[in-house]
């Protein structure tokens, strides 16, 4: 399966909150990378809110949703986790898991109601999240000599490449992580640029911010 160009993902996590006829819904959202994170933080959810009526939880795991899961915790079937899943890949969100705890006011909220209460609650929390791209390229090693430095901070800033690091010693050592769409653009700006003093080092194929 080809990989996708850029995915979204979550580096921090919020919370966010909504009431439907007096019933409150609290969604929490975690970034994570395996499903025993997920699995504990639902763990943790509900333990904190015991005393809720239910914690319904929705998590996906891997750049193509390798991993996915949901849980209506009580709710009727379909009411909660899968509409919670629903909106995060809606948003194309990767490695997260998200909780949407709910206590209950007195008042039935009904089928429709309950899906619309429990995706609120979840966009809610991801408009509470630090959320970002990252684009799928390669990280490339560049070695060059002093007088060549300029021209490579040159092309490199010009074509929109993120320079990770780099290291000076008898001969100057950069790494830089480059999209896909212009690898080979750059590369040949690189040995061009530099009149072919500058040896490449592809170190594959990366997802980066």
């Amino acid at each position: 399966m080809e990989k996708k160009l850029a995915i979204k993902v979550v580096i921090e996590g919020g919370q966010g909150e909504i009431e439907e006829k007096r019933s409150r819904f609290i969604g929490y959202m975690e970034p994570v990378e395996t499903e025993e994170e997920a699995l504990a933080f639902i763990a943790k959810m509900k333990k904190q809110n015991w005393d809720a009526r239910h914690n319904c939880s929705a998590y996906t795991i891997g750049e193509d949703n390798q991993i996915m899961r949901c849980s209506d915790d009580g709710e009727p079937s379909q009411t909660a986790g899968r509409p919670m899943l629903d909106v995060l890949l809606g948003e194309e969100i990767h490695n997260v898991v998200l909780v949407v705890t709910r206590y209950f006011g007195g008042i039935l909220l009904g089928t429709g109601g309950l899906v619309r209460a429990y995706q609120q609650a979840a966009k809610a929390a991801i408009e509470n999240s630090r959320i970002v791209t990252r684009y799928l390229g390669h990280e490339l090693e560049l070695r060059t000599d002093y007088n060549s430095v300029g021209k490579i901070q040159y092309i490199t800033r010009q074509m929109g490449v993120t320079e990770k690091e780099s290291e000076y010693t008898d001969v100057v050592k950069m790494t830089v992580l480059v999209k896909n769409e212009i690898l080979e653009k750059y590369k040949e700006e690189i040995v061009e640029g530099t009149n072919g003093k500058t040896g490449i080092v592809d170190n594959g194929e990366v997802y980066f911010s």
